[in-house]
């Protein structure tokens, strides 16, 4: 079973009905014992880093995220992977759950080119930088869907694959141990996001 952490802030319908889509049993939860008996994780969210971290720590989730991130595949999802991170600089400096060495900046701050868009939305071309299982059905230079106004940097080690955004290499997918993140949406990436989330659900 896949278990989606409920702590308020994800797009939840989209990514269980993905997964269902693909004949996955999947579970939306904020129960301890649930997510310890799931056989993967999904952490996903949408909006400010700050607020998300908070929220997760509320619920008393934090804890428990942190000890199974050590023993079974866990996948961050947008905000999800930013939260995976030390720390960031959203709106004041927040520390994240400290899975994946790296800071979380404002995008804007990166693009030479002020007339660019933030946030970053739509679909980009994710190139893959470093081999990895979770792209199994995947190939690089495959079309992903981004809406995001901050990223993930000094996180190279770390990092799985990229997107070009003007100057910036926007830090697409990264994984550290068991523990994966995807800035994009794969519940939003249409098939190429499908073949990433059966291989995730494969891990």
């Amino acid at each position: 079973m896949i278990a989606i952490v409920d702590y308020g802030v994800g797009n939840l319908f989209s990514l269980s009905s993905s997964l269902r889509a693909l004949g996955l049993e999947a579970e939306v939860t904020r129960d301890e014992g649930r997510l310890r008996r799931a056989n993967h994780i999904i952490l996903p969210g949408v909006g400010a880093f700050g607020d998300a971290k908070a929220k997760l720590d509320a619920a008393r989730l934090t804890p428990v995220l942190l000890e199974e991130a050590e023993k079974k595949p866990f996948l961050g999802i947008c905000l999800g992977m930013q939260l995976l991170f030390d720390k960031s600089c959203e709106y004041g400096e927040h520390p994240g759950l400290g899975l994946v060495p790296g800071q979380v900046t404002d995008l804007r701050s990166g693009l030479a080119d002020k007339t660019l868009k933030v946030p970053h939305m739509g679909w980009n071309r994710l190139e893959i930088v470093k081999d990895d299982p979770l792209f199994k059905y995947f190939n690089g230079g495959e079309y992903v869907y981004y809406v995001h106004s901050f990223y993930a940097k000094d996180c190279w080690e770390s990092t799985l694959g990229t997107s070009q955004y003007g100057n910036v290499a926007v830090t697409g997918a990264v994984r550290r141990g068991c523990v994966w993140g995807t800035q994009f949406h794969p519940e939003k990436s249409g098939d190429a996001g499908l073949r990433l989330l059966r291989a995730f659900s494969e891990l």
